[in-house]
């Protein structure tokens, strides 16, 4: 970050294009870029926080991407984790 605020936010990873499409993509590391976007770019903290507490909420409710999928977890694909935490932020 500069002296503007301006910044880049993206989740560091490939592209990943052999599993394109398949819904088994994490989206969390890409809803936390958008969450640090608004906090420090925008000066939108309500809004990050509400982000950030959404993916908590959802991750202690045990819902989990396979790529971190634990014993007794519920696991779910990209779309329906998106679904979950946008759920959580429309309900605050």
């Amino acid at each position: 970050l500069g002296e503007t605020s301006n910044g880049l936010y993206e989740p560091i990873h490939g592209s990943a294009p052999d599993i394109a499409g398949k819904d088994v993509i994490n989206p969390i590391a890409c809803i936390l870029s958008a969450a640090m976007m608004l906090r420090y770019s925008f000066d939108m903290s309500k809004e990050a926080d509400a982000i950030e507490q959404a993916v908590d909420s959802v991750l202690t409710k045990g819902y989990r991407t396979t790529d971190m999928m634990s014993e007794g977890m519920k696991q779910v694909g990209t779309k329906e984790m998106g679904a979950l935490i946008r759920k959580e932020i429309e309900s605050r």
